[in-house]
């Protein structure tokens, strides 16, 4: 691969829009958009929309699914999502490019950090300014200078912006693997490592919520009457824990213990809340298995168990697809001057729903930050033109063929 001059054209356009890409993301990020926070999700879905309307694309806003959440008294709760953002260019090209993001943060309504503000070294700290607002501009700022290359037509695209990726996809998972399924190469834009080192091999992770039912009595009177919920969950609790270390690369985190009430009465529900990471798709069906196991068996007489949730992302291994993208990303970002690394991960994102429904993909194109999901989260100014060019090129090199995403397609349907 080298650079000619239509892609230097393009690379040029992402350089003169430089400070237009840094800023927008701020305002973005100004704007609280915590998963749950209804109204904020609102406005920055409105302000992604009026941007996204600047591209030549259909822009369409898409209704999500409903999904169930447990409450800390153990009841099942139905929640409501808002909207995703589908922008369509060229749905008829031989080869589909899907680019996926999220616009909500981590950040509820009531948190604390709320603004963007620059570091005495020149960072940008602020609330999902790298995760993953910042990687969003990326995205958009890619696209509008890839639409100025003479092989543009040779490319469709599709992007996917959703409301839910932090707290793991319910509502938009659906949506996920119908694009996945008949794209032929991914792009997500979730941040970069903080030295620029891109994820790899990402584990696979599931949420579970194990309801405990007890019964009531007075702490006092009638002690032994009673079941306690809390008890069993603490002895759950224990259980869960010690699945850590039977099988390589298996972690069981006991998350949070919620439920009882006053001192004086014994306690008649409760929730453990934990989450599992896994290397592989054998090692999902493994502590699966285990995990309903142990729910089948209450752990003191009177007690019942519910069990709610399961595997949410799965595993995403360096198989032949990803290894082949890899590579070509490698060689892109050289032609640029950066230096292109990868290593495993045991994050997850929206590239674990893509590459389980078929679609190589990498899905740490965004800003160069880090800190994320917490007050300190950054970005580098300079990442924002590094990465839309890298991105940009990507776009240009797969149009050109160059790329081949036909291929990497069949290689990842091959190991499917």
């Amino acid at each position: 691969m080298r650079i000619l001059p239509p892609d230097q054209t393009v690379l040029d356009h992402v350089e003169a829009r430089g400070p237009a890409i840094v800023a927008r993301a701020v305002e973005w990020a100004n704007v609280n958009s915590g998963s749950r926070n209804a109204a904020g999700l609102e406005a920055v879905l409105s302000l992604l929309e009026a941007e996204a309307r600047r591209l030549p694309a259909d822009v369409v806003r898409v209704p999500t699914a409903g999904s169930t959440t447990v409450a800390d008294d153990g009841s099942v709760r139905a929640e409501a999502h808002a909207d995703a953002l589908k922008i369509t260019a060229r749905p008829d090209a031989p080869v589909q490019v899907v680019l996926t993001g999220h616009y909500d943060t981590v950040f509820p309504a009531d948190s604390a950090f709320q603004t963007v503000t620059t570091r005495p070294d020149g960072a940008l700290n602020g609330p999902g300014v790298a995760d993953m607002k910042g990687g969003i501009s990326v995205l958009l700022a890619a696209l509008e200078a890839f639409e100025l290359h003479p092989d543009r037509d040779r490319v469709g695209w599709t992007v996917l912006l959703s409301p839910d990726e932090e707290i793991g996809s319910p509502a938009s998972a659906p949506l996920l693997a119908e694009l996945g399924a008949r794209g032929h190469l991914g792009l997500t834009y979730e941040p970069s490592l903080p030295d620029g080192t891109l994820a790899g091999a990402r584990k696979g992770s599931g949420n579970y919520h194990l309801v405990v039912t007890g019964k009531a009595a007075h702490a006092g009177r009638a002690f032994h009457e009673g079941a306690n919920a809390v008890a069993g969950a603490a002895l759950l609790a224990v259980r869960l824990h010690a699945l850590n270390g039977r099988r390589d690369g298996v972690t069981v985190n006991v998350a949070k213990i919620a439920g009882g009430g006053p001192l004086n009465v014994v306690a008649d529900n409760a929730v453990v809340r934990f989450n599992v990471r896994v290397p592989d798709a054998a090692s999902a069906d493994w502590i699966e298995a285990e995990v309903r196991a142990l729910a089948a068996e209450p752990p003191l007489p009177g007690l019942t168990l519910a069990l709610h949730g399961g595997m949410t992302r799965p595993p995403k291994p360096m198989d032949a697809s990803q290894t082949a993208l890899f590579e070509a990303v490698r060689e892109a970002g050289a032609l640029l001057g950066q230096s292109i690394a990868w290593k495993p991960s045991g994050g997850v994102c929206e590239g674990n729903n893509l590459h389980a429904a078929g679609l190589p993909n990498i899905d740490t194109l965004g800003v160069v930050g880090g800190d994320i999901h917490s007050d300190q989260e950054f970005a580098w100014p300079a990442s924002f033109v590094e990465r839309a060019q890298l991105s940009a090129l990507i776009l240009c090199k797969v149009a050109s063929g160059e790329i081949d995403a036909l291929k990497l397609k069949q290689l990842r349907l091959e190991t499917a």
